[in-house]
């Protein structure tokens, strides 16, 4: 099942989405059927069922935390000028960097060096916590995709990741959530302006999805909704004003955002 969160005016809601092509992107008539209350501790609609192009899809969660994982692909950890480290390194980004498809990412006037990073996101589905590698899979609602923009230059002079990767609209996750996808062997790539930028597989992580899990949730309680960042790909690149943003896992989906200077608008 594909998962999302759509507005239909005041409303936001849980819906199922039906109609995504085999390129990850919706069809003509696509249309989302709305969901009970969640979709955590079972998938429940209410029988309502609507043309995609009547709602707008948001986000199709927003955690309470998202844990993401540095260097968790060698030729990426080798381009930044490191190694991979002895156990995974995990930071975190605000859920206030969450957007959804079309909203766009805002460049802050500080950083003159805004990259875009390519990754599978994993989308956690009950509280869990010192869960065992070998029941990962229980507690995982499904998989999405995610944009984990980083400011490199301020990554570079901090030495510390929270203020690079944690500005406003530094975390597209979309456009929805498959619940029902092996993720060990799919490609996942992004593209500035229609032109690749990274492509790779993710059976090249380090370290696979159910390690991660393991290892996280020995350090701290995971709850419905929280969402895994597993890392990027080789091949990142700087995006700027005016750009277009596609970032993809096969058999998700295509998250696409375009990208914008930050006009200094934004209410204080």
């Amino acid at each position: 099942m594909l998962i999302t969160r759509v507005a239909m005016g005041d409303e936001v809601v849980f819906a199922a989405v039906d109609g995504v092509g085999a390129t990850g992107q919706l069809e003509p008539g696509a249309t989302v059927s709305l969901i009970d209350a969640h979709p955590f501790g079972g998938i429940t609609l209410t029988g309502r069922t609507l043309p995609a192009a009547q709602v707008r899809m948001l986000a199709p969660i927003l955690p309470s935390k998202i844990v993401a994982v540095g260097k968790n692909y060698a030729a990426h950890a080798a381009e930044m000028g490191g190694e991979v480290p002895g156990e995974p390194m995990i930071f975190f980004k605000p859920n206030t960097a969450v957007i959804g498809p079309g909203v766009p990412i805002v460049l802050p006037p500080s950083s003159k060096e805004v990259e875009l990073e390519a990754e599978l996101a994993v989308v956690v589905g009950r509280m869990c916590r010192n869960v065992p590698r070998e029941k990962a899979a229980d507690v995982i609602l499904g998989y999405t995709v995610a944009n984990d923009v980083t400011a490199r230059d301020q990554q570079r002079s901090d030495q510390q990741w929270g203020r690079a990767k944690g500005y406003d609209t530094f975390c597209p996750l979309g456009p929805w959530i498959n619940t029902d996808i092996d993720v060990t062997d799919v490609e996942i790539w992004s593209a500035i302006n229609g032109v690749e930028a990274q492509h790779a597989s993710t059976r090249t992580m380090v370290r696979d999805v159910p390690t991660l899990v393991a290892f996280i949730s020995t350090v701290m309680t995971l709850l419905p909704g929280d969402v895994i960042l597993t890392g990027t790909p080789a091949g990142v690149a700087g995006i700027h004003d005016g750009d277009s943003v596609t970032v993809a896992v096969d058999g998700i989906g295509q998250l696409s955002n375009p990208v914008k200077a930050d006009a200094g608008d934004r209410p204080w």
